[in-house]
């Protein structure tokens, strides 16, 4: 267990156990956080929400006593279907490093470790990059809810030596620790559904030993997590975001642009909701000659897990009608009714008149908006 104060993580790990009631404490007192988790707690009154928040001397207290308490309620409230498939390809021996797509700020993990706990798995920890951290109670809220952070604003000559003790702490924990980890395949979402594993994510992952890389990678037992949304509550806040670095290469999101998203995707109607896990890529990238070079190698790993990405991704009609309207075919037709087709362009529609920015370029918006949800078919199609 994870206990002694002078860990060399400290830094950046979730709290320990003992840590935990204190955080708590601090969190009750916070006004901010109080405005921010009101609303969420109902049907408790604050009193009540409280009371069960001071009952909490564990991550798996906060995680079994509010967290799943507050994600059904929002999964009923925001799904008409939560499905998690490939249970059969997690070892129950060993710890894993998962590494999915990524859609939503919050709710991937968070979905995924719901999906976890309802089969009586233990949960994983959570990557997040600190740029999330806009208040010192969300920080104490995630390292709660088994969050590590990763550190983004760093100079240059900081980076090595961060992106070395992230991989460092990554390793002990699936290593020494036997406890499973979520990781986004890049920084940030890719806002088009095109997923592509970030190379410079594989290799922050060697750097625990750069002289094997190959190994280092292995050590993980990295399983491709397929995250599948029918609807993404923040498409058209990222379609405007697309717009927007169009007009200005230099726009950047904002810290309000961030809260907007982080509130919109968890309260915006998502659909049916599909997690399917992929195979432990060990054996495929067992065979990649160790005399590759560093980069090759690590574009071939990449290559490997975005394919079992692809693979395991979920359709519906909207993603058919999409990828349809992207190709000029009807290669898909049999997969939607001329129904689906007009609720789908009503649904565009509606989204797009959300977003209210100058010169508003709706042609642009649209398009991007049906890459979004074609992209995916396309890359399942290139991938065979």
């Amino acid at each position: 267990m994870m206990n002694n104060s002078d860990n060399q993580f400290d830094d950046i790990r979730p709290l320990n156990d003992n840590e935990v009631p204190e955080a708590i404490a601090q969190l009750i007192a916070d006004e901010r956080f109080k405005r921010a988790a009101e609303p969420i707690a109902k049907p408790y009154t604050w009193e009540q929400f409280t009371y069960m928040l001071s009952t909490c001397k564990s991550k798996e207290d906060f995680q079994t006593k509010i967290v799943s308490r507050i994600m059904n309620r929002l999964i009923e409230k925001t799904t008409t279907e939560m499905k998690g498939f490939g249970w059969e390809n997690i070892s129950e021996d060993e710890a894993h490093l998962f590494i999915s797509n990524h859609r939503d700020i919050v709710l991937d993990a968070a979905f995924f470790n719901m999906l976890l706990f309802g089969t009586g798995s233990n949960t994983t920890e959570i990557a997040i990059g600190d740029n999330l951290l806009i208040y010192p109670w969300i920080e104490k809220l995630v390292r709660i809810n088994k969050s590590f952070i990763v550190k983004r604003g760093v100079s240059v000559r900081q980076m090595l030596t961060v992106s070395k003790h992230l991989s460092d702490y990554i390793h002990d924990t699936i290593r020494d620790r036997n406890q499973s980890i979520w990781l986004a395949q890049r920084e940030g979402r890719a806002k088009d559904s095109n997923d592509r594993t970030q190379t410079s994510l594989l290799k922050m992952l060697t750097l625990h030993d750069s002289r094997e890389p190959l190994l280092a990678l292995k050590q993980l037992n990295i399983i491709p997590l397929s995250i599948s949304y029918e609807y993404d509550p923040c498409d058209y806040l990222k379609a405007k975001e697309f717009q927007l670095k169009r007009d200005n290469p230099e726009h950047k999101k904002s810290q309000a642009d961030d809260i907007e998203n982080m509130y919109t995707g968890m309260v915006g109607l998502k659909g049916r909701v599909h997690f399917r896990l992929g195979e432990c890529i060990n054996p495929v990238i067992s065979n990649i000659s160790v005399e590759t070079g560093r980069n090759d190698m690590l574009e071939k790993v990449a290559d490997v897990i975005d394919k079992e990405i692809f693979k395991n991704y979920s359709f519906f009609p909207i993603n058919y009608i999409a990828y349809d309207l992207m190709t000029g075919s009807q290669e898909f037709s049999s997969e939607y009714s001329s129904e689906d087709k007009v609720n789908f362009n009503n649904y565009i529609d509606t989204q797009i008149d959300k977003i209210k920015i100058i010169h508003k370029d709706e042609d642009f918006l649209r398009q991007k908006m049906i890459e979004m949800y074609g992209n995916t078919v396309k890359n399942h199609l290139n991938s065979k």
